[in-house]
């Protein structure tokens, strides 16, 4: 999963970078309001958070832009905790949630996952594929309750496809969602990565859909 933070404050911006890439996020960060607008319009990403007071352009007109260029990302505006109209303006520009300086990194981890979860149209924090189960506030994966032994590059890769049961998807977009803009990409490493995950989960879950993708779904599943 791979996010974008806008924020001018240099601390705060790290320490939320920090936060989720540790908890397994792909992460790229932006300090000012063009920089925002311009990594949004052009790159995709599974989440945003986005600063209201930023510098160049403020986060409800960079908002604004995004939502009239068709960009349907989950937004999570940050606040400052007095001002109410700021975060009346947030939603009504299109934003999905907020959060109101100063708070806890561990509420925006939450409210990011269950924003990418709705999204992907899942209400549970546990996301389950026959036998493998997705912690996504652990971060953990298990099969037949066995934990995972996963790279980071493994968990973002399953936890993209879980996210995503039932669906295709192509080698281009797990690269644009494992990896951040400055990762050298290659998609030839995705099949790596697919042989990888497919030894530790079984190969009856990942399937191949010649000349798209994968679909991961559980055996009886299909159409």
């Amino acid at each position: 999963m791979r996010i974008l933070i806008v924020e001018d404050d240099a601390n705060l911006n790290r320490q939320l970078a920090e936060a989720l890439k540790e908890s397994g996020y792909v992460v790229d960060q932006a300090f000012d309001g063009e920089e925002g607008h311009y990594l949004g319009d052009t790159e995709p990403y599974d989440a945003v958070i986005l600063d209201i007071g930023l510098p160049e352009m403020d986060g409800i007109t960079v908002l604004e832009k995004w939502r009239g260029d068709g960009k349907l990302m989950p937004v999570l505006i940050l606040t400052a905790r007095d001002r109410w109209s700021d975060k009346v303006a947030g939603i009504d520009a299109g934003a999905d949630d907020y959060v109101a300086k100063p708070f806890h990194v561990e509420e925006v981890l939450a409210r990011i996952r269950a924003l990418i979860r709705r999204a992907a149209g899942h209400a549970s924090s546990e996301i389950i594929c026959g036998p493998v189960r997705l912690d996504t506030k652990g971060s953990k994966a298990t099969v037949d309750g066995v934990a995972l032994k996963l790279t980071s590059h493994e968990f973002r890769l399953l936890s993209y496809l879980m996210h995503h049961m039932g669906q295709v998807v192509s080698r281009t977009e797990l690269v644009e969602h494992m990896y951040d803009q400055d990762f050298d990409r290659d998609s030839n490493t995705i099949e790596v990565f697919i042989g990888r995950l497919r030894k530790k989960i079984g190969n009856d879950l990942i399937e191949t859909v010649r000349g798209l993708g994968y679909r991961m779904q559980a055996p009886g599943n299909g159409n």
